[in-house]
């Protein structure tokens, strides 16, 4: 792994198929325009059409021969996951990649179409459910990658089998990183069973460190704007934010690089707050077997999706 690995090092991807969820903004929206710029197919998984629609037009300025594909996807709902996966595999019969990274951060809570904690709903289930639903296609696909973007929020998560849906107790910031380090244990086991079961698909999970997207705008709106938020976010930014262009490394790098490794938690190297793709060691539940498989019956009770490898 290059000491300061750039979208240069990208390699060509002509003639691949990637599916990102949340391409319409933030993370989501970058990896679009740096995947398309190596020629692969994008297939934009978005909840709101007109947004995505709109940041498609936004790609195909910078990148006008992008092949995108805007497909509906909502998080929030089983049931669309459903619909997506079977309306990809009418039109498509590979996926390279699966960028699993849409996502909502600290909201009050509320619950998904299936009574899910918004938060561990549309953060893990729901990406859980989908890739679940394209483990056919992935597993045709030589070289077929699966990439969860996780979050700094994961270092310090917990997954509380006893209240996973904060029902007793619910506080938003612990909610995120239970989703968070979800996203990151999911990505490990998942590896751990394709490794298992003899496939070469690698699995992964990544957090982009400090970078102020649309999620932060999102979390203070539906939050009632808290003063302390308000006044930390803008020094954060000022004094230790890194650039979008930066912080969407770590996930292109553990998508794309010919050298990446399954099972393996990357980040921005400088602190884990800023800089180039590095490997880091995230929760120590990571490296828990018995949890990881817990969560992972959990997931699967929860979703009905039965993985079979």
């Amino acid at each position: 792994m290059s000491n300061k690995w750039t979208q240069n090092d990208m390699p060509d991807l002509t003639g691949k198929v990637v599916i990102i969820t949340g391409a319409n903004s933030g993370l989501g929206l970058e990896s679009t325009k740096a995947v398309a710029a190596k020629g692969a197919t994008i297939v934009m998984a978005c909840r709101n059409l007109s947004k995505a629609e709109k940041a498609k037009a936004e790609v195909l300025q910078v990148v006008p021969n992008a092949k995108l594909d805007v497909m509906a996807l909502d998080n929030a709902s089983l049931a669309s996951v459903r619909a997506f996966a079977d309306a990809f595999k009418a039109k498509y019969d590979r996926l390279d990649i699966l960028l699993n990274n849409a996502g909502v951060m600290a909201i009050p809570r509320t619950e998904t179409e299936d009574g899910f904690e918004m938060q561990l709903g549309v953060n893990h289930l729901a990406h859980f459910a989908l890739t679940g639903l394209l483990l056919d296609v992935l597993t045709k696909t030589p070289g077929s990658r699966v990439h969860n973007t996780s979050s700094s929020a994961a270092f310090r998560g917990e997954l509380n089998f006893d209240d996973l849906m904060g029902e007793k107790e619910y506080g938003r910031w612990t909610a995120y990183g239970q989703s968070k380090l979800a996203n990151a244990a999911f990505a490990t086991e998942l590896d751990r069973r394709l490794k298992e079961a003899g496939h070469d698909i690698i699995a992964n999970s990544s957090h982009p460190g400090l970078v102020m997207t649309n999620l932060q705008t999102n979390s203070l709106e539906q939050s009632g704007r808290p003063l302390f938020e308000r006044i930390l976010y803008p020094i954060a930014e000022r004094l230790m934010a890194q650039d979008i262009s930066m912080g969407v490394l770590p996930q292109l790098y553990a998508s794309v690089a010919p050298d990446v490794k399954g099972g393996v938690f990357y980040g921005p190297k400088t602190f884990r707050v800023r800089g180039y793709p590095a490997e880091q060691e995230c929760n120590d539940v990571l490296n828990d077997a018995a949890a990881l498989k817990r969560f992972w019956e959990v997931s699967e009770e929860l979703t009905g999706i039965r993985y079979t490898f």
